[in-house]
């Protein structure tokens, strides 16, 4: 059994988050308000649900994260990578922005893929999202080819820690290409972390790996007391591209 939580009920200790059957499964309820969220992610605990499900909240144990240092570019995206930044200072195809199309981009990571039905971004985990973007605690990093969408990402950005939610791409490594951006930003601005929840082999060719939940909270309490990156319209140069 998990607690259910009114709009009012505070979230449980994470470690009461259940070990078996759903393992990181914390409580269900309460809703999907922006200091709602905020107070989720302060905690190290997130909402995942599918359609028809109530509000799900989760902190996994251990911990899938991606420390910026260590975040690893293929050859070939490492050619690709290249290609764009020099294109995208030059004014030409390709571009990278940051927040130009948030909702946007959260709708593209919601649509149905290739290789099954869309995901668990829902309407009402869009408008949370949105009111958190709203707030300057969420955040988009989106690559734009001819003037159109191709691939994005979006997080949650709390002093010095930044949570990944979502990723998608409508040609060829695009969401990789906005996570390279969005990683060179984030350690230009002295984010060691990013948060990716669960384990996945697609996040464990990147760079990302396990770590326990008690090493995960005791980074995020720290970085979260950090100060708040505000200016996210400057984009990093790539390093990796060079």
């Amino acid at each position: 059994m998990i607690p259910w939580l009114d709009h009012d009920t505070p979230f449980p200790d994470v470690s009461t988050a259940l070990t078996q059957d759903a393992p990181g499964l914390l409580a269900a309820g309460a809703d999907l308000s922006p200091e709602r969220l905020l107070l989720a992610y302060q905690h190290g605990i997130f909402p995942w649900f599918s359609e028809g499900q109530p509000i799900l909240w989760w902190s996994t144990d251990p911990r899938m994260v991606l420390k910026t240092a260590q975040f690893r570019i293929s050859d070939s995206l490492r050619k690709t990578l290249r290609k764009v930044e020099k294109d995208r200072l030059a004014g030409g195809r390709w571009q990278v922005r940051f927040d130009s199309a948030f909702e946007q981009v959260m709708r593209a990571c919601a649509a149905p893929r290739k290789d099954g039905p869309g995901t668990w971004i829902s309407d009402d985990i869009i408008a949370g999202y949105c009111g958190l973007h709203r707030l300057g605690y969420a955040h988009s990093a989106e690559v734009w080819l001819d003037g159109h969408l191709v691939g994005g990402a979006y997080g949650v950005s709390i002093g010095k820690m930044f949570y990944g939610e979502s990723m998608f791409a409508r040609v060829t490594d695009a969401s990789k290409i906005a996570l390279a951006y969005l990683v060179a930003f984030l350690r230009q601005h002295g984010v060691q972390m990013i948060d990716c929840q669960q384990e996945t082999g697609h996040l464990a060719s990147l760079g990302a790996a396990p770590i326990a939940r008690t090493a995960f909270l005791a980074h995020l309490r720290h970085s979260i007391t950090l100060p708040q990156i505000h200016d996210w319209q400057v984009i990093a140069p790539l390093p990796a591209a060079g």
